[in-house]
């Protein structure tokens, strides 16, 4: 079969696997201070039977990155069987992790017997009483635990992911690329983007990639150099500070989108195949699995859903309209 070629001409090579949209943070770009389930209810989520299943037919279809996000991935009990499973899938060249590192420590070296190659952390301040404040209880020391036992265990590169917010942690650019440059992490700045209500409430804060880049450059002197792009970079735009190995991206999703080279879906925990950040178009997976469809026949399903993937994201022409999920549902 052939691979994934959407309407407009862009390979899909990337998948997105959200395994749970249920977190021990509350970030307030991501999710409302009640989380997902206020009234206790769990949402029936894919199997690791399902979630192997799904990605293999994406493998043979041509995807060759997969990256497991939430919510939290490591408050799921059998993420460990899940990322076996996925990294024995013929053709899967690259698995990574997407964590807020609150409980990596105890499970990063395991991941990486069993198969993890990669691991970005959500990390979007260094003052231990604004992270709590911006994760709504997060511990910011369990958190650079998890990152140097990442390290240790050759996770690497390990990617630190900072969404800049005006008046909030817009003061600690600088600080971050020195926390770079001393820890041998990779950091990149992320604009906030109106994904649901949540979303949304934050972009009066939001920090366009420009000015940041404007701040790193003056930090760093003339040394800021630009880098071709790698296969594991997605939508990063970076680059390397002088003759060091330290690297430092952006993400612009609002002030200067990179659709046009958008090789990515996501799968949300509960099995629908999301076609976009910032459109409504998807697919539902869990129930024709669950209604006995055979592989090819998913396979059929998925080119199909492909062909309905938009040319771009409309997240400033339609700021105020896009409510029908959080980010946390669609895994980031």
């Amino acid at each position: 079969m052939a691979e994934l070629i959407d309407p407009f001409n862009r390979r899909i090579k990337y998948l997105r696997v959200s395994v749970t949209d249920k977190c021990n943070y509350r970030c307030g770009y991501c999710m409302p201070p009640e989380g997902v389930h206020p009234e206790g209810r769990h949402t029936e989520y894919l199997d690791a039977d399902e979630i192997e299943r799904i990605v293999r037919a994406f493998a043979e279809l041509g995807v060759r990155k997969i990256r497991l996000t939430g919510g939290e991935p490591l408050i799921r009990k059998d993420l460990p069987q899940i990322v076996r499973r996925i990294g024995r899938i013929d053709g899967i060249i690259d698995l990574a992790l997407s964590t807020n590192a609150h409980h990596l420590a105890r499970h990063a070296r395991q991941l990486a017997e069993d198969g993890l190659d990669r691991i970005n952390v959500s990390l979007d301040s260094l003052k231990p009483e604004r992270f709590a404040a911006i994760t709504r209880g997060g511990d910011l020391n369990k958190v650079l635990g998890g990152i140097e036992a990442a390290q240790r265990a050759g996770l690497n590169p390990v990617k630190i992911n900072m969404v800049v917010m005006k008046g909030t942690n817009d003061d600690e650019i600088e600080a971050m690329v020195d926390f770079a440059r001393t820890q041998g992490v990779e950091v990149r700045f992320i604009e906030t983007m109106p994904i649901g209500p949540a979303g949304i409430s934050v972009m009066d804060q939001h920090y366009p990639a420009e000015q940041i880049l404007k701040r790193v450059r003056a930090h760093v002197g003339d040394e800021l150099i630009p880098l071709a792009s790698r296969s594991h970079d997605g939508p990063a735009r970076n680059f390397r500070i002088g003759d060091s190995d330290t690297k430092i991206g952006v993400i612009s999703a609002v002030s200067q989108h990179f659709c046009e080279t958008c090789n990515r879906v996501r799968l949300t925990a509960r099995g629908v195949l999301a076609l976009c950040l910032g459109q409504e178009d998807s697919v539902n997976l869990r129930d024709p699995l669950r209604e006995g469809i055979s592989d090819e026949a998913l396979k059929v399903l998925i080119v199909d859903a492909i062909k309905k993937k938009p040319e771009r994201h409309h997240f400033n022409e339609n700021i105020h309209n896009i409510e029908f999920r959080q980010m946390v549902n669609l895994g980031g």
